[in-house]
């Protein structure tokens, strides 16, 4: 491997885009050593600049060492931030110019990651606002709090630096980890190697709204400087390979596979949510963790099976640059691999869509990932636990006998029913993440709202603070 090495950014180097570099304590640093950032043809989009692991140590101890911005000021600099991300042209990249360089990398389509850029800036802009709904109402944000002077819970910090290692598959990933920032946390990011623009752009922004270069870092890395990272930080999230292998540490939030169901009981009809049930599984291209994967039918699922394969049939095939499209693509290799996996884990089960395959080549080394429906015999079928990232959805039978088990390990549920004894069984089940009662879609959310639980439940604690 080559020796990494700071260089000086001229004119022209700037102007050369495509590289991105690191941001660590010092400003951009730029390594001999990168890794190409191919589009889903395989055409080279940008270089990656790779930080070495004593560069990684040095960065981290710098977030150590820094002190956080007073709250007013995290505030103004996090809504200054996420109209900059919307805006501004950061990195060399006006938002059209980032947006479609995304788009070419992760194979979502434009109008996706259009929408994307929007959730991303407002998540962003009400972080501040989103980790003060998280505190328990019995706790002071500040020990010089009047309260204190008689005894008071302070929430606080459980560490002083973050490492954050996102997942590349949707840009709107990003819009949580902010909130480490607005609790005052110093935050190391390691880019997703298959779309790092989004990160990229974001901390550039957060820096240009305020946040010094000792507050949030861009750290790019190989697999043991990304060790490092988690290593030297008190706290580490995401959903990567290296926060994976962590995942029994308390220390650590790993994201889990989202698994989003929906449930339709007797007493409702699903010819009257067919809308909603669809969109559940196709907005976002079906990339997110928050599109249903299971559907769950008291009865025959059979009809409901047959009228989702109707409508995802009529989803064009098209380029992820195109306006209409709506279905991701990926390179096609990295299709047909994944083309194989699903049809090998279909077995025994009816194919309503796609049970002969769904890769369909484009003719410039790209294939769009068409939906796929399969009906499995029972609620807990291994099937149904399936998470892709393209619409690919599975239709079980459900009954009370069956119970709330199969419904258990989701992220978002949606129940169509009447039974408000069911829906208080699964209010009370703890591996729901969300519960949407009624034609609500799966990936409904707005800020301030938890995902998978507050952010801050892991990043804080509550403690007894008093005065004399």
């Amino acid at each position: 491997m080559a020796t990494a090495t700071e260089e000086p950014l001229t004119v022209e180097a700037a102007a050369e885009l495509p590289v991105l570099d690191a941001l660590g304590p010092s400003g951009p640093y730029r390594t001999h050593n990168r890794q190409e950032i191919t589009d889903v043809t395989g055409a080279v989009m940008a270089e990656l600049s790779l930080a070495p692991a004593l560069y990684v140590n040095r960065a981290v101890k710098a977030l150590r060492a820094a002190t956080p911005l007073p709250a007013a000021g995290r505030a103004a600099a996090l809504a200054r931030a996420a109209e900059l991300f919307r805006t501004a042209t950061l990195g060399g990249l006006t938002p059209k110019e980032y947006e479609a360089a995304v788009s070419r990398v992760s194979g979502l389509p434009i109008a996706v990651v259009r929408t994307a850029t929007q959730t991303c800036a407002e998540r962003v802009g009400q972080s501040y606002r989103s980790v003060q709904l998280a505190g328990p109402r019995g706790a002071v944000s500040d020990w010089r709090d009047p309260l204190a002077r008689t005894g008071q819970a302070v929430w606080a910090r459980r560490g002083e630096v973050l490492a954050v290692h996102v997942p590349g598959n949707h840009p709107g990933t990003h819009g949580f980890w902010p909130e480490a920032l607005a609790l005052g946390y110093r935050v190391a990011v390691r880019p997703a190697a298959r779309e790092p623009f989004t990160a990229h752009r974001l901390v550039l922004a957060l820096r240009e709204a305020g946040f010094g270069n000792d507050h949030v870092m861009l750290l790019p890395c190989g697999h043991d400087a990304a060790d490092a990272i988690v290593q030297g930080a008190d706290l580490a999230y995401g959903g990567d390979e290296i926060i994976r292998q962590y995942a029994d540490d308390p220390g650590v939030l790993s994201l889990q596979p989202g698994r989003s169901k929906i449930l339709v009981t007797a007493d409702a009809d699903w010819r009257d949510h067919l809308d909603m049930i669809v969109d559940s599984i196709t907005r976002h291209a079906g990339s997110g963790c928050v599109n249903a994967t299971g559907i769950l039918v008291e009865g025959d699922p059979a009809p409901l099976a047959g009228a989702i394969a109707e409508r995802l049939a009529a989803l064009p095939s098209l380029p992820p640059h195109d306006e209409r499209a709506c279905l991701p693509v990926q390179s096609a290799k990295s299709a047909r691999a994944l083309e194989k996996y699903v049809l090998e884990r279909a077995q025994g089960t009816r194919a309503w869509l796609g049970g002969t395959g769904f890769v369909d080549e484009l003719g410039d080394g790209s294939a769009v990932l068409r939906p796929t429906v399969h009906q499995v015999d029972a609620p807990d079928a291994p099937q149904v636990g399936a998470e892709l990232p393209f619409p690919c959805v599975w239709v079980a039978p459900w009954n009370r006998a069956d119970g709330i088990a199969p419904l258990r390990d989701t992220l978002v549920l949606a129940v169509l029913t009447e039974d408000e004894e069911l829906v208080d069984e699964l209010v009370a089940e703890p591996t729901i993440s969300n519960l949407h009662v009624g034609p609500r879609a799966t990936h409904w959310h707005r800020p301030g709202l938890p995902h998978d639980g507050y952010l801050g439940e892991f990043l804080m604690r509550s403690k007894t603070v008093v005065r004399v």
